[in-house]
């Protein structure tokens, strides 16, 4: 495998281009005080991540407001071959966002408009910085809504440039399936559009699912258009206690293979429970856990709803808790997506080495078993969670940061897993993307010829690798 084999410090490789003082001054001339900045505290909450990994800062961050902004200052930028990183809402759990060859953060978060509304035809054109949450609170009185939740309220660009999904992929897809045309800037800092508003297209090369899962290294997404889908007739939410891990998976191998329409489908494993306890003040059950969700007709939600809860009882599922009320499901929700905070509130000043797969679902059991009962016999804290309807998972190894050793076991941990999924005929990360922490296993996933040819266009497209080089792979 080609994981890297030493893994005793938190820094990656690091290699610092040079910043020349012209383009500081050129970039504080063209955006001003309220565009610009080079303040410490600044550029520092623009150079961390939800990574481990500890990276100096960019040199400066540019507030862009406008498509306009971000082609000036990729131009200014690409006329003195200095890095540019773009950043959204700061999310990332890879070091996407890191300056690992110094450079300067372009934000996108002030534009966060929606652009264009077509309720007929079940879309969407936004700005980059706008969040999920933004989003569907803004599209609610239209009776339609977008559906992927990878968790954190992320930006769309960033959802975009890392392909995210998230707990309702297992039924509307993520968002590979659901962009349909975007705005770039290149590298050169032109204005490149791709797709289009229609559902299919056969028009040349997929330019769009190019840029989707780029991480940034492609050029700077500048508006998103996405499919929306009716809010449902009826939604139903259950949690559901098992007596182990393994009963909670084959409950979801069998209602999967089942055909059951299921929208969401979570497991939470006793850890994590004890932890979102804690930290919300609830007192769900402290055992593995399905957090399932329901979409449909009334009719066809309780006709779900029942045969998931045969299946569970066949596996000693017992305690279903139903939740059909909005306050009642946003309270089951909530605790799920705190549950990463809720892991590091268990041990105050830890980081977390995070790392997530994707396998076949009729592989599921056997991965997820083997990772839990290495990640017990660690002796490191972890919490567990899953979008395990589609076959992907999340394992948090709570590291102390002055600990080597604790970080040498986390990432062997990490690494034994994604090799175990490769191993099954599955992925190396299911929706974090590569970032800096998989380039060795993207090697393995993909071929030596397969990364190679992903070089290739990463010359082609940005010859003076600006586009947030040292991320997927290296030039």
């Amino acid at each position: 495998m080609n994981a890297p084999s030493e893994r005793s410090h938190l820094l990656p490789a690091l290699a610092l281009r040079a910043v020349p003082e012209a383009l500081l001054e050129a970039l504080a001339m063209r955006f001003g005080a309220t565009q610009y900045s080079a303040a410490q505290a600044v550029r520092e909450q623009h150079g961390r991540d939800e990574s481990s990994f500890d990276v100096p800062p960019p040199a400066a961050v540019v507030f862009a407001q406008s498509v306009q902004d971000i082609a000036d200052a990729v131009q200014l930028a690409a006329a003195h071959a200095v890095p540019v990183i773009p950043f959204g809402s700061g999310s990332s759990l890879e070091g996407h966002l890191l300056a690992v060859q110094g450079g300067i953060s372009l934000d996108v978060s002030r534009m966060n408009r929606l652009l264009r509304l077509d309720a007929d035809d079940l879309t969407v054109t936004v700005e980059p910085g706008i969040t999920r949450k933004q989003l569907n609170e803004q599209i609610k009185d239209s009776g339609l809504f977008f559906p992927i939740d990878p968790g954190a309220d992320a930006s769309i660009g960033g959802m975009v440039a890392t392909r995210a999904s998230g707990t309702n992929a297992v039924r509307y897809g993520s968002m590979r399936e659901n962009v349909l045309a975007l705005q770039v800037v290149t590298a050169a800092g032109e204005v490149l559009r791709t797709g289009t508003r229609a559902r299919k297209s056969a028009a040349g090369y997929d330019l769009t699912r190019l840029f989707v899962g780029s991480e940034g290294t492609l050029g700077v997404v500048t508006e998103v258009t996405l499919r929306l889908y009716p809010l449902p007739e009826a939604v139903s939410a259950a949690v559901c206690s098992f007596p182990s891990i393994e009963a909670a998976v084959r409950t979801t191998i069998q209602t999967i293979q089942m055909g059951v329409p299921i929208a969401r489908c979570e497991l939470i494993d006793a850890n994590s429970v004890r932890m979102v306890n804690r930290h919300s003040r609830l007192t769900l059950p402290e055992s593995p856990m399905l957090l399932m969700e329901f979409h449909g007709s009334p009719t066809g939600v309780a006709e779900q709803a029942e045969t998931v809860q045969e299946i569970a009882a066949d596996h000693g599922g017992d305690g279903f808790e139903w939740a059909t009320t909005p306050e009642e499901r946003t309270r089951l929700w909530t605790a799920r997506h705190n549950a990463y905070f809720a892991a590091v509130q268990s041990r105050p000043g830890c980081r977390v080495v995070a790392t997530d797969t994707c396998v076949p679902i009729s592989r599921l059991a056997d991965c997820l078993l083997d990772s839990v009962a290495e990640a017990d016999a660690s002796g490191i804290p972890y919490f567990l969670v899953g979008h395990v309807g589609d076959g992907n998972f999340h394992f948090g190894y709570l590291i102390d940061p002055a600990s080597t050793s604790e970080r040498a076991r986390a990432e062997a941990l990490s690494d034994s897993l994604v090799a175990r999924a490769l191993r099954l005929e599955g992925t190396c990360t299911g929706e974090h993307g590569i970032g800096l922490h998989k380039m060795g296993f993207l090697v393995d996933e993909a071929g030596v010829g397969g990364v190679e040819m992903m070089r290739t266009l990463k010359r082609a497209l940005d010859p003076l690798n600006i586009m947030n080089p040292g991320k997927i792979f290296t030039i």
